[in-house]
C-alpha cells in the first residue's frame, strides 16, 4: 500500500492566546512544515504543498529511524539553526537543493532536526479522528527520538511560553485544543498560532504589479549617510481594497523616472517608482541575512510621519 500525500491541518492566526485546561501550547518552529510517510514505497518526506522533498534530506531515509511502526504518517517541521535558534533561511538552504552533490555536502554543513508534533496514520489505521490528546499519547509511545528526530514538547501555560519565545526572539507559539480531531486540508480555531512580530516605519519608493493590478509596495529606510535603502516589499496587509486603491493612487501622484533606492529591490519588473514621501507601519518577523524584512505586513498608513523619520537603525 502506498499512502497518498495529504494537506496538513493548519492553525489560524490570532492576537489572543486561548486559555483553559483543555489547551496545550507548543513552540512554533521557524522551519519547513513536513510530513514523513512510511509505506510500501519506503520513507518519503513531503511538504504542505505536497511537493516531495525526500532527496533533500537523505539522512532520514532509514525506514526505522523515526517511528516504531510498519506504516505511518508523522507531521512536524524540519528545522535548521543559525547560531542558537531555528532559522528559516538556513533550512531553506537545504530545502531548495536539487543536485545530488550539493545535497550530500549540505548534510554536514547544514544539519537539520525533524520536530514532530502529530501522527496521522499508524500501522494501517488513520488516527485523524482521534482526539489530539489520544494522538499525543500514541506519538509519545512510538516516536524514536534522537539527534535527527525530536518530539515537540507541550506546555500548560500559553502566556508564559509566549513571553519566553519573545525573550528568545523565536517565531511564536501554536495553541491546540486537546479534544480536537485532525482535519485534513482544514484550518480552524481548534489550532491557533500567535506569532511574534517586530514593527517599523518605512517610506515607499515604488509599486509593483501583477495581472495589471498593484500588488506590493517597495519599502525603504534611510541610512545615516542619506542613502535610501530597500528593505522589502509588502502587499495591502490590513488595508481594505478601497483604501489600498486610494493609497496607491496617492503614491503615483509623485512619480520618479529612476529607482530611488541605493540597492536593487527583489522585484523591479514593471515597477513604478515614486518619491519617498508616504509612510506605512509594518509588522515583520525578522531581518534576513540580506538585510530585508521577512514576511512584512502593512498595518497602517502613517500620514503624521515624515519619510526622514524612517531610519535604517530600526532594523538593527
Amino acid at each position: 500500500m502506498e499512502l497518498k500525500p495529504v494537506i496538513p491541518f493548519e492553525p489560524i492566526s490570532s492576537d489572543r492566546i486561548p486559555a483553559g485546561d483543555r489547551w496545550i501550547y507548543q513552540i512554533k518552529w521557524d522551519g519547513v512544515r513536513m510530513l514523513m510517510y512510511r509505506d510500501s514505497s519506503g520513507i518519503r518526506l513531503i511538504n504542505r504543498k505536497r511537493n516531495v522533498r525526500t532527496a533533500q534530506y537523505p539522512e532520514f531515509h532509514p525506514f526505522d529511524l523515526a517511528c516504531d511502526a510498519d506504516t505511518f504518517i508523522l507531521d512536524g517541521e524540519m528545522i535548521a539553526f543559525d547560531d542558537s535558534k531555528p532559522s528559516f533561511h538556513e533550512v531553506m538552504k537545504r530545502d531548495g537543493l536539487r543536485r545530488t552533490g550539493s545535497i550530500e555536502a549540505a548534510v554536514k554543513r547544514i544539519p537539520v532536526v525533524y520536530m514532530v508534533f502529530d501522527i496521522l496514520f499508524h500501522n494501517g489505521e488513520w488516527t485523524i479522528n482521534r482526539t489530539l490528546e489520544e494522538r499525543q499519547k500514541l506519538l509519545r509511545s512510538v516516536l524514536k527520538t534522537g539527534p535527527l528526530v525530536q518530539l515537540t514538547e507541550s506546555f500548560p501555560d500559553g502566556e508564559a511560553l509566549f513571553e519566553a519565545m519573545k525573550a528568545r526572539q523565536m517565531e511564536g507559539i501554536v495553541c491546540k485544543d486537546l479534544d480536537s480531531a485532525y482535519a485534513l486540508d482544514g484550518k480552524d480555531g481548534r489550532w491557533v498560532k500567535r506569532k511574534i512580530s517586530r514593527d517599523l516605519y518605512a517610506a515607499i519608493g515604488g509599486v509593483t504589479y501583477k495581472d495589471g493590478r498593484a500588488n506590493a509596495l517597495l519599502l525603504g529606510l534611510y541610512a545615516e549617510d542619506g542613502r535610501f535603502v530597500y528593505v522589502g516589499h509588502a502587499g495591502p496587509g490590513k488595508l481594505a481594497h478601497a483604501e489600498w486603491t486610494r493609497f496607491v493612487r496617492r503614491l503615483l501622484e509623485a512619480p520618479l523616472e529612476r529607482m530611488p533606492f541605493a540597492n536593487r529591490p527583489e522585484r523591479i519588473k514593471d515597477a513604478e517608482w515614486t518619491i519617498p514621501r508616504l509612510v506605512v507601519k509594518v509588522h515583520y518577523l525578522e531581518r534576513t541575512p540580506g538585510g530585508t524584512m521577512r514576511h512584512p505586513t502593512v498595518q497602517a498608513v502613517m500620514d503624521a510621519m515624515s519619510p526622514g523619520e524612517c531610519r535604517l537603525d530600526q532594523l538593527l
